[in-house]
């Protein structure tokens, strides 16, 4: 990734966890923690990585959020960005963390 491109998904990244926590109307997305935003190479596309609260709705969460999708839009234009164009933006529950608890609870398991 490009240091521009890294650059911008910081800022994306931070600007999107604010919009959620402060700005969305939804309780259950309050409880959203956005983990990571990848970019595509021409900055048209935003992959935006999240964990929740919630795991036993995170289907009803992803929907949730993508409807949210032109109202996150609109208020990452009213902030200041370095980009011309706000990319379009796709939620995706990000499993890392669940995999790493899997993963520490069978080396746990190997220890005993």
């Amino acid at each position: 990734m490009k240091v521009k491109t890294a650059r911008l998904a910081t800022n994306l990244h931070k600007e999107i966890s604010d919009i959620v926590a402060n700005k969305l109307r939804d309780e259950d997305l309050k409880m959203v923690t956005i983990t990571h935003v990848k970019l595509s190479s021409d900055l048209s596309f935003a992959k935006v990585y999240f964990t929740t609260l919630f795991g036993d709705k995170k289907e009803e969460v992803i929907k949730d959020l993508n409807k949210a999708e032109h109202f996150i839009k609109s208020e990452l234009c009213k902030r200041k960005l370095a980009i011309r164009k706000i990319p379009e933006l796709k939620f995706i529950y990000d499993e890392s963390i669940e995999h790493g608890h899997k993963i520490e609870t069978i080396i746990k398991k190997l220890h005993e």
